[in-house]
């Protein structure tokens, strides 16, 4: 295979180090394969290749070691990285709590040419791209030369947006990898999506380059960039399509995804069931490549066709495309393997399984649901307050008492609390209360909660019927306060005793 032209002033990142760092690194055969150098305070300097790590002296790094380098590169901005001028070298700090720096992480910057000539085509098209991959795969290095090739090679007007100097180096003049694409410097990362909508509203440009697309604000500045008709060529964080799928903060680009209710005539005629997940709207990117390797990709030619066909249950239609041994192009229509997704679908319970029923109030019902979904739990959302065995409600909403929780409160229904309405709070109340996989005494712990409220409700009978007091089952510090909770709206008392993992409720009459 022909070699791509790789270029990393090496020179100028290993001039940073100390003498006594410095010259074991020159030592190295294959120094010019040098991954980074790690200096943490107290502990030995360290170097990794690609192949292996070494001790590049035995003595520890000190204060003045940190010194020494921090004096010879750029200023760390909000991020704590930090560039030297004109290269593509990365040095990123760890800080103590007062703010001083006892660890750098030194990164070789590379520019390779001739890493886009499998997907070159896609990117002169003129539709939007996302690049998807693992950390370090090369989706940066990809990201840098789309736009050198789209900024010399076809002439187009391409803005960079580079937050933390990652695609086109540090210092004010751009590192010669970018052509004559035109690089806006951000100055802390909370601003990213703020410059995204500057550069299109101030430079006219046809291209507009993104790395790491990570936030809602900036899934949202995409949007609002591809509808006015400007080419996006950017990366996310995520491997397949399918992981953007399950992020609710990146769907968007995507199209985003919404729970529907069917009809009955329309949920047969689908052969589906009744509430079913949907996409929104058009994707903000046309195409997504999925790197698998240096040289290997997966692509979704068509991605609202991909999500539509996933939603569905399907495998999407995806292109495999690779360069060979001569550098020449091969691609073969496949469908990416399908074992992953039926792992999941195999945790979805079936019509006839008993599944729990919670009641959400002030929770977005779309994004709980494909968390349920993704998770492989088995819970229905109920309309129905009599029905339901947990509320569910956010804290904003619980510090107003409204009517529901008024009426929750009165059947003494358990009520759970989230602290914000975002998928990071449904996520964890659900890995709470339903401990996924194995057994406990036998039952099985996705039917623990239910079990949990049935044998407090049951010892509350026995107790107000005349039993003095009822010991539980050993339970999660979440379901005993569940328990906790019933005995109390029973107006009967409850204290935990024993040592996890056996601590247990009992109830009895004060």
């Amino acid at each position: 295979m022909p070699q791509k032209v790789i270029t990393d002033d090496l020179d100028a990142l290993l001039n940073i180090f100390p003498p006594h760092i410095l010259q074991p690194l020159r030592r190295q055969e294959d120094s010019r394969e040098l991954l980074e150098v790690i200096l943490d305070l107290g502990r030995p300097p360290e170097a990794r290749f690609p192949q292996r790590e070494m001790i590049l002296d035995p003595k520890e790094v000190s204060e003045q070691d940190i010194e020494y380098v921090a004096s010879r590169i750029g200023s760390f901005g909000d991020d704590n990285r930090a560039g030297i001028e004109r290269t593509l070298h990365r040095i990123s700090a760890i800080r103590n709590r007062q703010g001083n720096i006892v660890g750098l992480t030194c990164r070789v910057g590379r520019a390779v040419f001739g890493t886009i000539k499998v997907i070159e085509d896609l990117i002169q098209s003129g539709k939007s791209v996302l690049l998807l991959g693992r950390p370090g795969i090369g989706k940066t290095t990809m990201l840098r030369e789309v736009a050198r090739v789209l900024a010399d090679d076809f002439s187009k007007r391409v803005i960079i947006v580079d937050t933390s100097n990652e695609i086109a180096g540090d210092g004010d003049i751009p590192h010669p990898a970018i052509g004559h694409a035109r690089r806006m410097q951000v100055t802390t990362p909370t601003r990213q999506h703020a410059v995204m909508i500057e550069a299109v509203e101030n430079h006219m440009p046809e291209v507009i380059v993104i790395d790491e697309i990570g936030t809602e604000l900036e899934a949202l500045a995409a949007r609002t960039i591809a509808e006015r008709g400007v080419q996006l060529v950017g990366t996310a964080h995520g491997n397949t399509l399918e992981n953007l799928m399950m992020n609710p903060t990146l769907s968007d680009l995507i199209g985003g995804i919404q729970s529907v209710t069917l009809g009955d005539e329309e949920a047969k005629r689908r052969g589906t069931q009744k509430s079913i997940l949907e996409r929104m709207s058009s994707p903000t990117f046309d195409i997504i490549v999925e790197i698998q390797d240096r040289d290997k990709v997966a692509i979704h030619p068509d991605v609202g066709e991909a999500v539509d066909a996933t939603l569905r249950g399907q495998p999407p239609a995806t292109e495999i495309r690779w360069l060979d041994e001569a550098g020449e192009v091969k691609i073969e229509k496949a469908a990416p393997a399908t074992t992953a997704k039926k792992t999941v679908s195999s945790k979805q319970p079936t019509e006839g399984n008993n599944r729990h029923k919670l009641y959400l109030f002030g929770v977005n019902r779309g994004r709980f649901e494909q968390m349920t979904k993704e998770m492989g739990l088995a819970v229905d959302v109920t309309d129905n307050l009599s029905a339901a065995e947990l509320f569910i409600t956010s804290k904003h909403h619980y510090r107003r008492k409204p009517q529901k929780v008024r009426e929750a409160e009165a059947i003494s229904l358990p009520i759970y609390v989230l602290r914000s309405n975002t998928p990071t709070q449904i996520r964890h109340f659900l890995s709470t209360i339903y401990s996924l996989g194995g057994t406990v005494d036998g039952t099985d712990r996705v039917d623990s909660f239910k079990v949990a409220l049935k044998e407090a409700q049951e010892a509350i009978n026995l107790v107000m019927n005349g039993q003095e007091e009822v010991e539980l089952s050993p339970q999660s510090s979440y379901l005993r306060r569940l328990q906790h909770l019933i005995a109390e709206r029973n107006e009967l008392a409850s204290q935990s005793s024993g040592q996890d993992p056996r601590r247990r409720v009992k109830i009895y009459k004060e």
